[in-house]
Protein backbone atom coordinates (compact mmCIF):
# COMPACT_ATOMS: atom_id res chain seq x y z
CA UNK A 1 0.00 0.00 0.00
CA UNK A 2 1.44 3.30 -0.94
CA UNK A 3 0.27 6.22 1.26
CA UNK A 4 0.83 9.95 0.08
CA UNK A 5 0.22 13.31 1.64
CA UNK A 6 -1.44 15.31 -0.31
CA UNK A 7 -2.21 19.41 0.96
CA UNK A 8 -5.68 21.17 -0.17
CA UNK A 9 -3.73 24.01 -0.81
CA UNK A 10 -1.11 22.70 -3.28
CA UNK A 11 2.22 22.85 -2.68
CA UNK A 12 4.63 23.58 -5.60
CA UNK A 13 7.81 21.59 -6.00
CA UNK A 14 10.80 23.33 -4.85
CA UNK A 15 13.07 24.59 -6.99
CA UNK A 16 16.10 22.61 -6.99
CA UNK A 17 18.76 24.60 -8.48
CA UNK A 18 22.56 24.48 -6.81
CA UNK A 19 23.46 26.57 -3.69
CA UNK A 20 26.76 27.25 -3.62
CA UNK A 21 29.26 26.32 -1.30
CA UNK A 22 32.71 26.26 -3.13
CA UNK A 23 34.66 23.45 -0.66
CA UNK A 24 35.69 19.98 -0.94
CA UNK A 25 36.17 17.91 2.32
CA UNK A 26 39.56 16.09 3.07
CA UNK A 27 39.83 13.13 5.71
CA UNK A 28 43.02 13.04 7.70
CA UNK A 29 42.70 10.40 9.84
CA UNK A 30 45.60 9.83 12.84
CA UNK A 31 46.02 7.84 15.87
CA UNK A 32 46.82 9.40 19.83
CA UNK A 33 48.47 6.76 22.05
CA UNK A 34 46.19 5.84 25.13
CA UNK A 35 42.71 6.34 23.26
CA UNK A 36 41.79 3.00 22.03
CA UNK A 37 38.25 3.95 20.63
CA UNK A 38 34.76 4.85 21.80
CA UNK A 39 31.43 5.47 20.78
CA UNK A 40 28.03 7.53 21.84
CA UNK A 41 29.89 9.50 24.02
CA UNK A 42 29.05 13.18 25.46
CA UNK A 43 31.76 15.39 24.82
CA UNK A 44 33.04 19.21 26.05
CA UNK A 45 35.97 21.09 24.76
CA UNK A 46 37.45 24.19 26.14
CA UNK A 47 40.92 25.01 24.04
CA UNK A 48 42.30 21.99 22.22
CA UNK A 49 41.24 20.49 25.34
CA UNK A 50 38.42 17.46 24.66
CA UNK A 51 36.54 15.46 27.87
CA UNK A 52 35.15 12.46 26.32
CA UNK A 53 32.32 10.71 28.88
CA UNK A 54 30.89 7.63 28.71
CA UNK A 55 30.26 5.88 25.92
CA UNK A 56 30.90 2.38 24.73
CA UNK A 57 34.42 0.53 24.05
CA UNK A 58 32.87 -2.19 21.71
CA UNK A 59 31.16 -2.25 18.65
CA UNK A 60 27.48 -2.10 17.63
CA UNK A 61 25.05 -3.97 20.08
CA UNK A 62 24.64 -7.99 19.23
CA UNK A 63 20.48 -9.20 18.62
CA UNK A 64 20.97 -11.67 21.41
CA UNK A 65 19.50 -9.93 24.50
CA UNK A 66 21.99 -11.82 26.70
CA UNK A 67 25.12 -10.39 24.57
CA UNK A 68 23.16 -6.91 24.24
CA UNK A 69 25.10 -4.09 25.96
CA UNK A 70 27.58 -5.62 28.23
CA UNK A 71 28.77 -4.27 31.39
CA UNK A 72 32.24 -4.56 31.10
CA UNK A 73 32.17 -2.70 27.93
CA UNK A 74 30.78 0.23 29.72
CA UNK A 75 33.94 3.26 29.10
CA UNK A 76 34.45 4.38 32.76
CA UNK A 77 37.14 6.40 32.42
CA UNK A 78 36.69 10.02 31.44
CA UNK A 79 39.17 11.01 28.75
CA UNK A 80 41.09 14.35 28.12
CA UNK A 81 42.68 14.26 24.97
CA UNK A 82 44.58 17.39 23.41
CA UNK A 83 43.48 17.39 19.90
CA UNK A 84 46.81 19.68 19.48
CA UNK A 85 49.44 18.24 21.23
CA UNK A 86 48.56 14.41 20.80
CA UNK A 87 48.53 13.57 24.20
CA UNK A 88 46.10 11.99 26.52
CA UNK A 89 44.89 11.67 30.13
CA UNK A 90 42.28 9.63 32.06
CA UNK A 91 40.51 9.27 35.05
CA UNK A 92 38.39 6.66 36.33
CA UNK A 93 34.67 7.36 37.60
CA UNK A 94 34.57 4.50 40.27
CA UNK A 95 35.19 7.01 43.39
CA UNK A 96 31.90 8.65 42.22
CA UNK A 97 29.36 8.58 44.17
CA UNK A 98 26.91 5.50 42.84
CA UNK A 99 24.46 6.99 41.30
CA UNK A 100 26.49 9.39 39.06
CA UNK A 101 29.23 6.69 38.80
CA UNK A 102 26.44 4.07 36.90
CA UNK A 103 25.29 7.50 35.07
CA UNK A 104 28.34 8.76 33.84
CA UNK A 105 29.34 5.06 31.97
CA UNK A 106 26.06 5.37 30.00
CA UNK A 107 25.44 4.78 26.37
CA UNK A 108 23.45 7.87 23.79
CA UNK A 109 23.49 10.26 27.00
CA UNK A 110 21.55 13.76 25.84
CA UNK A 111 24.03 16.38 26.36
CA UNK A 112 24.90 20.34 25.74
CA UNK A 113 27.54 22.70 26.81
CA UNK A 114 26.76 25.88 27.80
CA UNK A 115 29.94 27.86 28.08
CA UNK A 116 32.02 25.93 30.78
CA UNK A 117 29.29 23.75 31.84
CA UNK A 118 28.26 20.46 30.41
CA UNK A 119 24.87 19.93 31.07
CA UNK A 120 24.13 15.25 30.97
CA UNK A 121 20.42 14.14 30.80
CA UNK A 122 19.34 10.22 30.96
CA UNK A 123 21.52 7.77 29.52
CA UNK A 124 21.19 3.86 29.11
CA UNK A 125 23.59 1.33 30.38
CA UNK A 126 23.03 -1.52 32.49
CA UNK A 127 23.00 0.01 36.85
CA UNK A 128 24.21 -2.85 39.92
CA UNK A 129 21.65 -0.58 41.68
CA UNK A 130 18.69 -1.41 39.34
CA UNK A 131 19.92 -4.90 38.49
CA UNK A 132 18.72 -4.98 34.80
CA UNK A 133 19.85 -2.38 32.28
CA UNK A 134 17.83 1.36 32.87
CA UNK A 135 17.64 4.76 31.30
CA UNK A 136 18.67 6.61 34.24
CA UNK A 137 16.39 9.85 35.73
CA UNK A 138 19.41 12.13 36.43
CA UNK A 139 20.31 15.74 35.04
CA UNK A 140 24.09 16.19 35.47
CA UNK A 141 26.36 19.26 35.45
CA UNK A 142 30.33 19.22 34.90
CA UNK A 143 32.56 22.06 35.26
CA UNK A 144 34.37 21.89 32.49
CA UNK A 145 37.69 23.88 33.16
CA UNK A 146 37.72 22.38 36.67
CA UNK A 147 37.38 18.80 36.06
CA UNK A 148 40.19 19.37 33.21
CA UNK A 149 42.27 20.43 36.02
CA UNK A 150 41.63 18.01 38.32
CA UNK A 151 42.92 15.39 35.77
CA UNK A 152 45.61 17.26 34.63
CA UNK A 153 46.74 16.98 38.45
CA UNK A 154 45.75 13.49 38.99
CA UNK A 155 43.23 14.74 42.05
CA UNK A 156 40.00 14.01 42.87
CA UNK A 157 37.00 14.50 40.41
CA UNK A 158 34.49 14.59 42.67
CA UNK A 159 33.64 17.80 43.18
CA UNK A 160 32.91 18.63 39.61
CA UNK A 161 29.75 17.39 39.48
CA UNK A 162 26.25 18.08 40.57
CA UNK A 163 23.59 15.80 39.84
CA UNK A 164 19.75 15.70 40.67
CA UNK A 165 16.60 13.13 39.78
CA UNK A 166 13.70 13.30 38.00
CA UNK A 167 11.68 10.65 35.68
CA UNK A 168 11.18 14.00 32.69
CA UNK A 169 14.99 13.14 32.09
CA UNK A 170 15.12 9.80 31.75
CA UNK A 171 15.09 9.72 28.03
CA UNK A 172 18.13 8.31 25.81
CA UNK A 173 18.59 8.57 22.26
CA UNK A 174 17.46 12.18 22.31
CA UNK A 175 19.49 15.58 21.69
CA UNK A 176 19.79 18.66 24.01
CA UNK A 177 19.76 22.03 22.88
CA UNK A 178 19.23 25.30 24.15
CA UNK A 179 17.19 28.32 22.80
CA UNK A 180 17.69 31.65 24.94
CA UNK A 181 17.39 30.71 28.40
CA UNK A 182 15.25 27.45 27.62
CA UNK A 183 16.60 23.86 27.26
CA UNK A 184 14.88 21.82 24.86
CA UNK A 185 15.56 18.07 25.23
CA UNK A 186 13.99 16.95 21.53
CA UNK A 187 12.52 13.53 21.36
CA UNK A 188 14.24 10.14 22.14
CA UNK A 189 12.80 7.26 24.78
CA UNK A 190 12.87 5.49 27.63
CA UNK A 191 14.18 2.13 27.75
CA UNK A 192 14.09 -0.60 30.49
CA UNK A 193 15.47 -3.79 30.52
CA UNK A 194 17.53 -5.77 27.74
CA UNK A 195 17.41 -5.25 24.37
CA UNK A 196 15.98 -7.43 22.16
CA UNK A 197 15.09 -7.12 17.72
CA UNK A 198 11.63 -9.49 18.40
CA UNK A 199 10.01 -7.45 20.54
CA UNK A 200 9.93 -10.17 23.22
CA UNK A 201 9.56 -9.27 26.65
CA UNK A 202 12.78 -8.44 27.83
CA UNK A 203 12.39 -4.68 28.09
CA UNK A 204 9.74 -2.07 27.53
CA UNK A 205 10.05 1.05 25.26
CA UNK A 206 8.67 4.54 25.79
CA UNK A 207 9.04 6.82 23.13
CA UNK A 208 8.94 10.29 24.32
CA UNK A 209 6.71 11.86 21.02
CA UNK A 210 7.59 15.69 22.96
CA UNK A 211 9.61 18.18 23.00
CA UNK A 212 10.62 18.98 26.59
CA UNK A 213 11.56 22.31 27.69
CA UNK A 214 12.51 23.75 31.21
CA UNK A 215 15.51 25.81 32.77
CA UNK A 216 18.46 25.34 35.01
CA UNK A 217 19.95 26.93 37.92
CA UNK A 218 23.60 26.01 38.22
CA UNK A 219 24.76 28.80 40.52
CA UNK A 220 26.88 28.10 43.39
CA UNK A 221 26.32 24.50 45.30
CA UNK A 222 23.19 23.94 43.90
CA UNK A 223 21.40 22.35 40.40
CA UNK A 224 17.55 23.17 40.15
CA UNK A 225 15.54 22.68 37.30
CA UNK A 226 12.39 24.82 36.69
CA UNK A 227 9.28 25.88 33.70
CA UNK A 228 8.95 22.69 32.74
CA UNK A 229 6.67 22.44 29.39
CA UNK A 230 6.07 20.23 26.68
CA UNK A 231 5.34 20.30 23.49
CA UNK A 232 3.87 16.04 22.31
CA UNK A 233 3.18 15.02 19.16
CA UNK A 234 3.13 10.83 18.72
CA UNK A 235 3.42 11.11 15.00
CA UNK A 236 5.99 13.80 14.65
CA UNK A 237 7.97 13.63 17.51
CA UNK A 238 8.57 9.74 17.75
CA UNK A 239 11.97 9.74 16.48
CA UNK A 240 15.43 9.08 18.08
CA UNK A 241 18.93 8.42 17.60
CA UNK A 242 18.59 11.82 14.88
CA UNK A 243 21.01 14.89 14.20
CA UNK A 244 19.62 18.18 15.78
CA UNK A 245 21.24 21.05 13.84
CA UNK A 246 21.17 24.51 14.73
CA UNK A 247 20.08 27.31 12.67
CA UNK A 248 19.62 30.77 12.16
CA UNK A 249 16.65 31.45 9.88
CA UNK A 250 16.60 34.30 8.34
CA UNK A 251 15.02 37.24 7.63
CA UNK A 252 15.14 37.70 11.48
CA UNK A 253 18.34 36.07 12.27
CA UNK A 254 16.50 33.85 14.82
CA UNK A 255 18.61 31.03 16.51
CA UNK A 256 16.80 27.32 16.27
CA UNK A 257 17.11 23.72 14.94
CA UNK A 258 16.63 21.45 12.73
CA UNK A 259 15.22 17.44 13.48
CA UNK A 260 17.05 15.75 10.70
CA UNK A 261 15.79 12.43 10.04
CA UNK A 262 15.68 9.67 12.90
CA UNK A 263 13.91 6.02 13.60
CA UNK A 264 11.49 4.79 13.56
CA UNK A 265 8.07 6.03 11.80
CA UNK A 266 5.33 4.79 13.71
CA UNK A 267 3.51 2.59 11.65
CA UNK A 268 6.68 1.22 9.60
CA UNK A 269 9.99 0.24 10.73
CA UNK A 270 11.83 2.96 8.78
CA UNK A 271 13.46 6.13 9.31
CA UNK A 272 11.85 9.52 8.86
CA UNK A 273 12.90 11.39 5.79
CA UNK A 274 11.32 14.89 6.30
CA UNK A 275 13.06 17.14 8.63
CA UNK A 276 10.98 19.49 11.47
CA UNK A 277 12.39 23.24 12.02
CA UNK A 278 12.43 24.04 15.86
CA UNK A 279 12.20 27.78 16.74
CA UNK A 280 10.99 29.63 20.49
CA UNK A 281 7.64 29.56 19.16
CA UNK A 282 6.87 26.20 18.59
CA UNK A 283 8.13 23.25 15.47
CA UNK A 284 7.19 22.97 12.14
CA UNK A 285 7.18 19.53 10.10
CA UNK A 286 8.48 20.36 6.43
CA UNK A 287 6.65 17.65 4.38
CA UNK A 288 7.30 19.17 1.17
CA UNK A 289 11.14 17.75 1.24
CA UNK A 290 12.53 14.66 1.97
CA UNK A 291 16.57 14.00 2.74
CA UNK A 292 17.82 10.94 1.63
CA UNK A 293 21.20 10.38 2.30
CA UNK A 294 21.82 10.69 6.23
CA UNK A 295 19.04 9.07 8.66
CA UNK A 296 20.86 8.18 12.15
CA UNK A 297 23.01 10.21 14.45
CA UNK A 298 26.65 10.76 12.77
CA UNK A 299 28.99 13.34 12.31
CA UNK A 300 28.00 16.36 11.69
CA UNK A 301 29.22 20.45 11.08
CA UNK A 302 27.05 23.21 10.45
CA UNK A 303 27.65 26.38 8.68
CA UNK A 304 26.37 30.06 8.02
CA UNK A 305 26.85 32.27 5.15
CA UNK A 306 25.72 35.11 6.64
CA UNK A 307 25.73 37.15 3.00
CA UNK A 308 23.37 35.01 1.33
CA UNK A 309 21.29 33.71 4.52
CA UNK A 310 22.21 30.06 4.15
CA UNK A 311 22.64 27.63 5.88
CA UNK A 312 24.93 24.52 5.03
CA UNK A 313 24.96 20.90 7.02
CA UNK A 314 27.92 18.57 6.24
CA UNK A 315 27.26 14.84 7.51
CA UNK A 316 30.08 12.29 7.87
CA UNK A 317 28.95 8.60 6.91
CA UNK A 318 27.14 7.18 8.95
CA UNK A 319 23.59 5.22 8.60
CA UNK A 320 21.35 5.72 5.88
CA UNK A 321 18.69 3.92 3.40
CA UNK A 322 19.73 5.73 0.83
CA UNK A 323 22.98 6.07 -1.36
CA UNK A 324 23.89 7.37 -4.70
CA UNK A 325 25.32 4.64 -6.86
CA UNK A 326 26.27 5.82 -10.56
CA UNK A 327 24.20 8.92 -10.04
CA UNK A 328 21.38 7.10 -9.29
CA UNK A 329 19.18 7.05 -5.62
CA UNK A 330 19.31 3.17 -4.51
CA UNK A 331 17.57 2.11 -1.39
CA UNK A 332 18.70 -0.66 1.04
CA UNK A 333 16.01 -1.66 3.42
CA UNK A 334 18.45 -2.86 5.82
CA UNK A 335 19.60 0.93 6.54
CA UNK A 336 23.18 0.41 6.13
CA UNK A 337 26.11 1.99 6.85
CA UNK A 338 26.97 3.88 4.35
CA UNK A 339 30.50 6.33 3.08
CA UNK A 340 28.48 9.02 2.16
CA UNK A 341 29.69 12.32 2.70
CA UNK A 342 26.52 14.90 2.14
CA UNK A 343 25.39 18.56 2.45
CA UNK A 344 22.06 19.87 3.85
CA UNK A 345 21.52 23.56 1.98
CA UNK A 346 18.42 25.77 3.52
CA UNK A 347 18.68 28.93 1.80
CA UNK A 348 16.95 32.33 3.00
CA UNK A 349 13.54 31.30 1.80
CA UNK A 350 13.44 28.46 3.45
CA UNK A 351 14.15 26.16 0.87
CA UNK A 352 15.99 23.03 1.55
CA UNK A 353 18.88 21.50 -1.00
CA UNK A 354 20.57 17.74 -0.32
CA UNK A 355 23.90 17.15 -2.11
CA UNK A 356 26.47 14.05 -2.35
CA UNK A 357 30.26 14.87 -2.48
CA UNK A 358 32.71 12.79 -4.76
CA UNK A 359 34.45 12.29 -1.97
CA UNK A 360 33.41 9.51 0.32
CA UNK A 361 34.11 8.57 3.97
CA UNK A 362 37.55 6.30 3.93
CA UNK A 363 35.69 3.01 5.61
CA UNK A 364 32.26 2.64 7.19
CA UNK A 365 32.60 4.90 9.72
CA UNK A 366 31.10 8.21 11.62
CA UNK A 367 28.02 6.91 13.11
CA UNK A 368 27.40 7.06 16.81
CA UNK A 369 30.19 10.11 17.09
CA UNK A 370 30.98 13.66 16.85
CA UNK A 371 32.11 16.21 14.55
CA UNK A 372 34.74 18.65 17.39
CA UNK A 373 35.35 21.98 15.50
CA UNK A 374 38.51 23.36 16.29
CA UNK A 375 38.91 25.70 19.32
CA UNK A 376 39.58 28.62 17.53
CA UNK A 377 36.41 29.09 14.90
CA UNK A 378 34.79 31.75 14.94
CA UNK A 379 30.91 31.06 15.45
CA UNK A 380 28.04 32.61 14.33
CA UNK A 381 26.02 31.17 16.50
CA UNK A 382 26.24 28.11 19.28
CA UNK A 383 28.75 25.32 17.20
CA UNK A 384 27.17 27.11 13.38
CA UNK A 385 30.36 27.90 12.38
CA UNK A 386 30.65 31.36 10.59
CA UNK A 387 31.81 30.51 6.69
CA UNK A 388 32.85 33.70 5.84
CA UNK A 389 35.95 33.13 8.32
CA UNK A 390 37.32 30.92 6.61
CA UNK A 391 39.39 32.63 4.43
CA UNK A 392 42.49 30.07 3.67
CA UNK A 393 42.41 27.50 0.34
CA UNK A 394 42.90 24.75 3.15
CA UNK A 395 41.56 25.12 6.13
CA UNK A 396 41.48 22.25 9.31
CA UNK A 397 37.58 23.14 10.79
CA UNK A 398 37.75 20.24 13.16
CA UNK A 399 37.66 16.40 14.23
CA UNK A 400 36.03 13.22 13.56
CA UNK A 401 36.67 11.47 17.14
CA UNK A 402 35.98 7.32 17.62
CA UNK A 403 32.51 6.36 16.41
CA UNK A 404 31.33 3.20 15.06
CA UNK A 405 33.32 1.13 12.67
CA UNK A 406 31.54 -1.44 10.42
CA UNK A 407 33.80 -4.12 7.63
CA UNK A 408 30.59 -4.48 6.17
CA UNK A 409 27.42 -2.70 5.44
CA UNK A 410 24.68 -4.58 7.22
CA UNK A 411 26.58 -6.20 10.62
CA UNK A 412 23.39 -6.12 12.62
CA UNK A 413 20.69 -7.59 9.90
CA UNK A 414 23.45 -10.21 8.94
CA UNK A 415 23.99 -11.26 12.71
CA UNK A 416 27.86 -10.05 12.20
CA UNK A 417 28.22 -7.56 14.75
CA UNK A 418 31.39 -8.91 15.78
CA UNK A 419 32.98 -7.47 12.69
CA UNK A 420 31.96 -3.96 14.08
CA UNK A 421 34.32 -2.17 16.94
CA UNK A 422 34.76 1.34 18.20
CA UNK A 423 37.22 3.21 16.49
CA UNK A 424 40.60 4.40 17.90
CA UNK A 425 40.67 6.99 14.87
CA UNK A 426 40.62 10.76 14.64
CA UNK A 427 40.08 12.43 11.48
CA UNK A 428 41.01 16.06 10.97
CA UNK A 429 38.40 17.22 8.27
CA UNK A 430 39.88 19.84 6.36
CA UNK A 431 37.56 22.28 3.90
CA UNK A 432 39.67 23.03 0.37
CA UNK A 433 38.33 25.51 -1.59
CA UNK A 434 37.20 24.46 -5.15
CA UNK A 435 34.50 25.20 -7.60
CA UNK A 436 33.52 21.38 -8.17
CA UNK A 437 32.62 19.97 -4.93
CA UNK A 438 29.05 17.94 -5.43
CA UNK A 439 27.10 16.48 -8.19
CA UNK A 440 23.44 18.22 -8.73
CA UNK A 441 20.93 18.70 -5.97
CA UNK A 442 18.75 15.15 -5.11
CA UNK A 443 15.02 16.04 -5.75
CA UNK A 444 13.88 16.00 -2.36
CA UNK A 445 10.18 17.45 -3.62
CA UNK A 446 9.66 13.58 -4.45
CA UNK A 447 9.42 10.59 -1.85
CA UNK A 448 10.97 7.50 -3.14
CA UNK A 449 9.63 5.47 0.12
CA UNK A 450 6.67 3.36 -0.43
CA UNK A 451 5.15 4.01 3.37
CA UNK A 452 5.27 7.40 4.57
CA UNK A 453 4.00 8.26 7.90
CA UNK A 454 0.61 9.48 7.61
CA UNK A 455 0.20 12.90 8.80
CA UNK A 456 -3.57 14.33 10.27
CA UNK A 457 -3.63 17.88 10.91
CA UNK A 458 -6.55 20.19 9.64
CA UNK A 459 -5.96 21.52 6.03
CA UNK A 460 -4.73 17.47 5.18
CA UNK A 461 -5.92 14.52 4.28
CA UNK A 462 -4.79 11.16 3.31
CA UNK A 463 -5.75 9.22 0.10
CA UNK A 464 -4.18 5.44 -0.09
CA UNK A 465 -3.74 3.10 -3.23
Amino acid sequence: MKILTYFLLFLAFQSFSQVSFDYDVQLKPRTISGFDGLHSYAYAQKGSKLLLIGGRLDGIHPRQPFNSFPQKKNNTDIYLIDLELNTVKTATINELPTALKEQLQATNFNFYQDEDTLYITGGYAYSETAQDHTTFPYLTSVSVSKLIQSIENQESIASNFKQVKNDFFAVTGAQLGKIGNTFYLVGGHRFEGRYNPQDRPTFVQTYVNSIRKFTINNADNQLSYANFEEWTDEFQLHRRDYNLIPQIYAPTNEFGYIISSGVFQKNADKPYLYPIEIKASGYEPKMNFYQYLSNYHSAHASFYDAKNQVNHTLFFGGISQYTIENGNLKSDEEVPFVKTISRLTRDAKGNYSEYAFATKMPEFVGSSTEFIPVHNSTFAAHSIVDLSSIENDSNLIGYIVGGLHSTTPNPFSNDVTDLTSSSNLIYEVWLNKTKSTVSKPIDGSTSFDAKMLPYIKKGQYLIEF
